[in-house]
């Protein structure tokens, strides 16, 4: 089956002109005393206006140009996501260059993987920490000639201010006339897919490309300068620079982080966003959150959130089916949201319009929840090599557990072994410095071979079910698709992260890890010591996650239940390897870390071995 949007592609030019990311940062730049970006440093927040940081944005191009950088040459970045990283992404499209994003907590050797495969000139670092990194390496990278870091200073390397205090003796016309040389189908930027398997490919994305995406999302959430935006996703990752590209667009404002883990929650309240993108770690750690103080508070609290929920949704089911909800139902509804629903609403801040969820599947049962409590949380689909996007939900066509429908002017087709095929101008041209994996990704049709398997609705959304290499064979035969299992158990309120295993086994087992922050309160309650080597292997915990494991078992058909599980002494990590930057599991690494775990759950026959 294949589906088309009908609705008109996005517009090619804009009001301001901008064919290139390098000429829509110079627009933007004009908003003058607009409030662009807002971050905190030294304990307040700062407020940067587009004038200013068209100015920044300026000075780095010219220090660029300072250098003897050239137009189309490859500079990278390696930092975590902070306003200098956006200003530094934005004056090195301004320079003409092409950018390459670095993930901040790759280690040296991922690194000189990356700055020497891409042949970068010139490393953007954000502090003697990361510069370090490239400095155990920088003898492999022939190319590289300049390190620049951002904040404070590292040996062999001129600081971001230097390099802004070079450029200013560049007229300013030199980088008007790099911005012109650029054209719409050059390479604006070379990114290196995160993959849960394998060395990473660089993805190469073209301004067009880039600034397709960006209209077409823009256009379909109806997205203006009144958007504001909470980010503290990786700005490596694809998906966070085109909502960063966005804010540009449309002439929004964005609010970084404070780079606390532990404060997403807390810091999203205070930022008031109208918008939220986020991985689905993310609201499950909010879920979590709820789920938790609901479970800890008294028996009425329990009783009251339980019934908010159930008028919720059955006021959602009446007007999904076309009908109105009588007074009494609607009295009862404005109850619930006055006592328990706008509660929820609140650790989102009090102008969010719309949460969107990306990178990564998400449980059904987590979208029905934010719904029921009024947040709407919509779920997109997209690769690295289409820009991140490719179908979205929206606020006026939403159909929870899909990903929505194709973005306007580009086409969704499923292939006849299932497995999801894109086709538009968002697509990327290929792997740099490898045409034979291009080929087996474009085919001569220009579709684009996901990897994910789905399947189109009646109504044109597209639901995911799973991905073609994940899939578990059972030893009768039987095809199961992890994805499904392993989100309904990190729904639960104790789970952080759970790994699925079973092919060519008779039955599924589990490798599960616990939340963080719940697990203390989980020893509390179980009278246990509160550290993880205890928590992981104490038969009273077992038995509280099998409560949980039943209940999820209950909604599955009799093969795709768990048999036994493990609990993991630690959490998995991106340090480690075993999960991507947007907190995916790298199935592969898993599977041969824990070999043992695993054989060991077909081995224990023990109550001990669930």
């Amino acid at each position: 089956m294949s589906i088309a949007s009908d609705l008109p592609s996005p517009r090619t030019e804009p009001h301001n002109g901008a064919q290139t990311l390098g000429s829509m940062i110079l627009a933007a730049a004009r908003r003058g005393s607009s409030v662009a970006m807002s971050f905190p440093a030294d304990g307040h927040t700062v407020f940067l206006s587009y004038a200013e940081l068209g100015v920044i944005a300026g000075e780095i191009a010219r220090g660029l140009i300072a250098l003897g950088v050239r137009s189309g040459e490859h500079v990278a970045i390696l930092c975590s996501t902070r306003a200098e990283w956006a200003l530094t992404d934005y004056g090195c499209l301004c320079a003409g260059t092409v950018v390459v994003p670095i993930y901040h907590t790759n280690s040296p050797e991922e690194c000189a993987y990356v700055l020497g495969h891409s042949e970068s000139k010139v490393v953007f670092c954000e502090d003697a920490a990361q510069a370090a990194k490239v400095a155990q390496v920088r003898g492999e990278l022939k190319q590289l000639e300049h390190v620049v870091v951002i904040d404070g200073e590292a040996p062999d390397a001129i600081t971001l201010l230097e390099l802004r205090r070079r450029g200013r003796d560049i007229p300013r016309e030199r980088v008007y006339a790099r911005v012109d040389e650029v054209d719409p189908d050059d390479v604006a930027t070379l990114v290196y897919t995160s993959g849960t398997t394998g060395p990473p490919k660089g993805c190469l994305l073209t301004h067009a490309s880039v600034l397709f995406t960006v209209r077409a999302y823009a256009e379909r959430l109806q997205l203006d300068d009144s958007h504001s935006l909470y980010q503290f996703l990786p700005l490596a990752h694809v998906l966070a620079r085109v909502a960063q590209f966005v804010i540009l667009e449309v002439g929004a404002q964005v609010t970084f982080w404070g780079g606390e883990p532990k404060l997403i929650v807390q810091e999203l309240a205070l930022a008031e966003p109208t918008h939220f993108p986020a991985v689905p770690r993310i609201y499950e750690k909010i879920h979590a959150t709820v789920i938790g103080r609901v479970e800890d508070g008294s028996a009425l609290q329990r009783m009251l959130f339980k019934r908010a929920l159930t008028q919720a949704r059955a006021v959602r089911r009446r007007r999904e089916q076309g009908g109105s909800p009588g007074p009494i139902e609607l009295a009862r509804h404005w109850l619930a949201d006055i006592l328990v629903l706008s509660k929820v609403r609140a650790l989102f801040g009090p102008r969010l319009r719309v949460a969107l969820v990306g990178a990564a599947p998400v449980a059904g049962e987590l979208l029905e929840f934010f719904d029921a409590c009024g947040v709407k949380v919509l779920e997109g689909y997209g690769l690295t090599e289409s820009c991140a996007a490719a179908t979205l939900n929206t606020p006026s066509e939403l159909r929870l557990g899909s990903v929505g429908r194709p973005l306007p002017g580009t086409e969704v087709r499923i292939a006849s072994d299932g497995e999801i095929l894109l086709r538009g101008p968002n697509i990327f041209t290929g792997y740099y410095k490898n045409p034979g994996a291009t080929r087996e990704a474009i085919d001569a049709d220009g579709w684009l071979a996901t990897g994910d398997l789905g399947m189109i609705t009646d109504e044109g959304y597209l639901l995911v079910t799973g991905r073609k290499k994940d899939l578990i064979i059972t030893s009768s035969g039987k095809n199961i698709t992890p994805v499904n299992i392993e989100n309904a158990l990190r729904d639960t309120r104790w789970i952080s992260e759970a790994v699925v295993y079973g092919d060519r086994r008779p039955y599924l087992v589990a490798l599960v890890t616990l939340d963080r922050d719940e697990q203390v309160k989980l020893a509390e309650r179980l009278g246990i010591m509160p550290t993880m080597d205890v928590i992981a292997h104490d038969e009273r915990v077992h038995a509280t996650l099998q409560q949980d494991l039943d209940s999820v078992n209950a909604r599955l058909a009799r093969i795709e239940q768990i048999k036994r599980f493990a609990v993991l002494d630690h959490e998995l990590s991106q340090d480690t390897g075993e999960l991507t930057s947007t907190l995916k599991v790298k199935r592969a690494v898993v599977y041969e870390r824990y070999a043992e775990v695993f054989d060991g759950l077909y081995r224990e026959q023990t109550a001990g071995a669930r």
